[in-house]
């Protein structure tokens, strides 16, 4: 009985209590008409919260999200099923708890389920921030026609929405088109500097045709076969800042949005150009083409892309994760003098580094600025990394990220010219 009570109204608990008033009353003047009303309007909520609480076992749900991978601004739909067993009669209002960044719960008043059947409802969703959300849970309000009883079962659970960054287009490479590229892909045979070694048989009856090194058997006028190949050039390295004292501005307009958004298309850029691609974070965590050789997708990035969230750390501790035999391309927020000195400390020798310096103290004029914090003029840090050897863009709120890159790409073939 007290399972029962809980879905008793304000008005069912009040007939309640006035009902056992009455019932006292009655039996301390001995009257058994009043005693005979008394009862009834006791048993009239607690009739009603059994006929309510019937109606709830009867009822069940289910969501489906079509696409349940999303970009940032994109459309997709909820398709609710509602099931019934046996008739359901009066109102349901049905509720699905949606988050604010999805469009905020949608609600839909259901006049009456049939018998054995469904009833399919749909509403969009349109994403304007990155992130995994959490659709949910669809819950159902049956209520008595007098209004007695009440229950709010949850009839289906959540549903993961991933909503990746935006990925925009971008044209050209870095440094003559040349950035990550792998000797290899050229067919060199031997060492030297810069240059992959490949080691080269005559072809035996039996071998892989595709083996076939075409330059050296032009040359030799033999048929000759690849046996053994030394790795190519490390590719390139998407080094994305996401310390949150870094970024100015929150939501989907942030700074940190905008390095998101700029650091998955050059990822993406760079892995349809055919190139090795690592894409890490500020603390050095990996996201996608790790040293164990496991085939990350795009698709595989793009989503941890979608889950990443900004850090409280102060200072950039990926230097050991850049320095090696890859080529680096940075999205950086605001950097302070250990930032800068990290920077310069690993970065790669012999490989071409590019930085994109996140102008936030535009985006504090532009109205997303933090309370209490003043953000730096990045112009000094641009001079400290180009004099390094760095090629250097700015990024600012009304630059979109293809102009960023083009600046970054004459950047770096004006630094490919200049006398050493």
């Amino acid at each position: 009985m007290p399972r029962r009570l809980v879905g008793l109204t304000t008005r069912g608990r009040c007939l309640l209590a006035a009902g056992l008033a009455v019932a006292l009353c009655a039996v301390l003047v001995d009257e058994r008409d009043l005693l005979r009303v008394a009862a009834f309007a006791m048993m009239l909520p607690l009739l009603a919260s059994v006929v309510v609480g019937y109606r709830q076992a009867r009822l069940r749900g289910t969501r489906d999200l079509v696409p349940s991978r999303v970009t940032v601004g994109g459309d997709c739909q909820a398709h609710l099923t509602l099931h019934g067993t046996g008739r359901l009669g009066g109102r349901l209002l049905v509720e699905d708890v949606v988050p604010p960044a999805l469009g905020g719960s949608c609600r839909a008043v259901v006049a009456r389920l049939p018998r054995l059947g469904t009833i399919e409802l749909s509403y969009p969703i349109r994403p304007v921030q990155r992130r995994v959300h959490s659709v949910g849970p669809l819950i159902v309000r049956i209520a008595d026609p007098l209004g007695l009883a009440e229950h709010r079962p949850t009839i289906a659970g959540h549903s993961r929405l991933i909503v990746i960054p935006a990925v925009v287009s971008l044209t050209g490479l870095p440094a003559g088109g040349e950035l990550g590229a792998g000797d290899a892909a050229g067919g060199r045979v031997g060492v030297g500097p810069g240059q992959d070694a490949v080691v080269v048989r005559s072809y035996r009856q039996g071998d892989d045709l595709r083996k076939v090194h075409w330059r050296t058997t032009a040359r030799r006028d033999e048929l000759m076969v690849r046996v053994e190949e030394w790795p190519e050039r490390g590719g390139a390295t998407v080094l994305l800042d996401h310390r949150c004292a870094a970024h100015r501005g929150s939501g989907p307009t942030s700074s940190l949005e905008y390095a998101v958004s700029l650091a998955a298309s050059v990822y993406v850029h760079l892995r349809q150009h055919g190139q090795q691609v690592r894409l890490i974070t500020a603390d050095g965590l990996v996201l996608s083409g790790a040293a164990d050789r496991t085939d990350h997708t795009i698709d595989t990035a793009l989503d941890a892309l979608a889950a990443l969230r900004a850090t409280d750390q102060c200072d950039l501790a990926s230097g050991p994760a850049m320095a090696g035999r890859q080529d680096v391309v940075a999205v950086l927020g605001e950097l302070g003098p250990v930032a800068i000195e990290q920077l310069l400390a690993h970065r790669p020798r012999g490989r071409r580094s590019h930085v994109v310096l996140m102008d936030v103290a535009a985006w504090d004029n532009a109205g997303n600025g933090s309370a209490g914090s003043v953000a730096a003029d990045p112009a000094p840090a641009a001079r400290l990394l180009a004099a390094a050897g760095w090629s250097v863009a700015v990024a600012r709120p009304q630059r979109p990220p293809a102009s960023v890159w083009d600046q970054l790409c004459s950047s770096s073939r004006s630094k490919l010219k200049a006398p050493r």
